[in-house]
């Protein structure tokens, strides 16, 4: 008989074997003890910890885009949050254990991955952020992605080595994965024993079962330079790999190789593509997810990051931050045109309206760009903060969830006009950021060792 390692079900475990250990000692003491004590109560033994603040490594390699500003975070937070210690700052011990264990608790902590988006009360441009968990221990995040079905994915610092997954309703750690892995075992041959990876980013199936995530560079045997921010196609790095991780069994179960340095990922409507941008050689990897493969390339110029695929599943948005480009790309055709020339370091892309619309965040020109896709121009824009960088579209469409990295601070912004409509305060270095629709919160990634949970349908404008 094999027993579950899952999060969930050792602590089950322990409360069930806690609670027959006190019955057992109150038969011992007798009825006499019972109503003649003197009140005292003895702490519940094995309970959980609460967690404690993360440091991140001393950098070895200076891999940022500007120095020290992209994949290497800062190299030591202070040991106290903005808002607090490493508790939850908003007053909820985000340690505490759910003793409740209703029927059917156990089939829903097996299919936490099949959670259904839950239905807003409130248009999002009239709510506002309100913090209600601050989770530290074992962090450096670099990026942090919803499944939209109960599940979150957070990609450590590249020198951690793991990313981190999160149930979103309980916001508890249901998996830590490692990114060694033998390569033989996936079928990749020339590369003995384990490799280790460097988790960046993440994207998930439409249907929350699977996670791709880009690996920035491999350690191990005969994987050529290793990766670093300032290189370029003669810089001789070495390509890398892209993981898929399983949500049904909670393991990696694929991984292909793509070109150097791969950063962001995106599906395309149909789920049949997959893009990579791939910083180091200034392409855009053509994934065939049904093969698991590489199936060709698309030339851009230096250091391709953002992407958005048009509901064609055809047409493509590309950014590559140090040229100053905005792509259009025909997937068919296997071209790319550049559109528009962009303020400096154009970084993340967000497609609204059926792909009417096109929100583009430049970090070095500190704004968001709102674009139409019909004339491909320049019809609005948002200042949110200083050196914006991720950014997520609410579920209807209303708002936009801005990082602003240089200031420490999350921005949203009201679509229809622009205007930045609310502003909360968070850790250093703010880096990633998605939306969770089952529990209608926006999880914010910190390079220092935090991710802040704020709640978005509670509290209105």
């Amino acid at each position: 008989m094999s027993v579950s390692k899952d999060p969930v079900h050792v602590r089950r475990r322990r409360l069930a074997a806690g609670a027959l250990l006190g019955a057992v000692l109150l038969g011992g003491w007798g009825m006499a003890q019972v109503f003649g004590g003197d009140g005292s109560s003895a702490g519940e033994d094995g309970s959980v910890a609460g967690p404690t603040e993360a440091t991140a490594p001393q950098q070895g390699a200076a891999d940022g885009e500007d120095p020290g500003a992209d994949e290497a975070g800062p190299a030591q937070e202070e040991s106290e949050a903005q808002g607090g210690t490493s508790a939850d700052t908003s007053g909820e011990d985000s340690s505490a254990e759910d003793t409740t264990d209703p029927a059917g608790a156990q089939d829903e902590a097996d299919q936490v991955w099949q959670r259904e988006p839950a239905p807003a009360e409130h248009p999002s441009d009239t709510t506002a952020l309100e913090q209600v968990d601050y989770l530290t221990g074992g962090l450096t995040p670099k990026s942090v992605m919803a499944s939209g079905h109960g599940l979150m994915i957070a990609n450590n610092m590249m020198y951690s080595h793991t990313s981190t997954v999160f149930d979103s309703t309980t916001r508890e750690q249901v998996e830590v994965l490692d990114d060694g892995v033998e390569l033989a075992a996936f079928g990749i041959e020339g590369h003995p024993g384990v490799s280790q990876g460097s988790p960046v980013e993440a994207v998930w199936t439409e249907d929350g079962r699977y996670a791709y995530v880009s690996q920035y560079t491999m350690y191990g045997e005969n994987f050529g330079v290793e990766g670093f921010d300032a290189c370029t196609r003669d810089s001789g790095v070495g390509a890398s790999f892209v993981y898929r991780f399983d949500a049904e069994e909670m393991a990696w179960d694929q991984v292909f190789q793509v070109g150097a340095v791969p950063k962001y990922l995106a599906l395309s409507p149909d789920q049949q593509t997959l893009l990579v941008s791939n910083w180091c050689d200034a392409t855009l990897s053509v994934v065939d997810t049904e093969k698991g493969e590489e199936t060709g390339t698309v030339e851009l110029a230096a250091a391709p990051r953002g992407l958005a695929i048009m509901p064609d599943n055809r047409t493509v948005y590309a950014v590559a931050m140090y040229a100053d480009e905005l792509y259009k790309v025909d997937l068919d055709e296997g071209t790319a045109e550049v559109v528009m020339q962009t303020p400096p370091r154009p970084r993340h892309l967000n497609l609204a309206d059926e792909g009417r619309t096109l929100y583009l965040t430049t970090s070095g020109g500190n704004a968001v760009l709102k674009i139409d896709t019909a004339t491909d121009e320049v019809v609005d824009e948002a200042a949110p903060g200083a050196e914006p960088r991720s950014v997520v579209l609410s579920p209807d469409e209303t708002a936009l969830y801005v990082v602003n990295y240089d200031e420490a601070s999350v921005s949203k912004v009201r679509t229809s006009d622009m205007e930045v409509i609310d502003t909360v305060g968070v850790d250093a270095n703010p880096i990633g950021i998605d939306y969770d629709p089952v529990t209608h919160t926006v999880w914010v990634a910190c390079y220092g060792g935090s991710i802040y949970v704020f709640d978005d349908q509670d509290s209105l404008l």
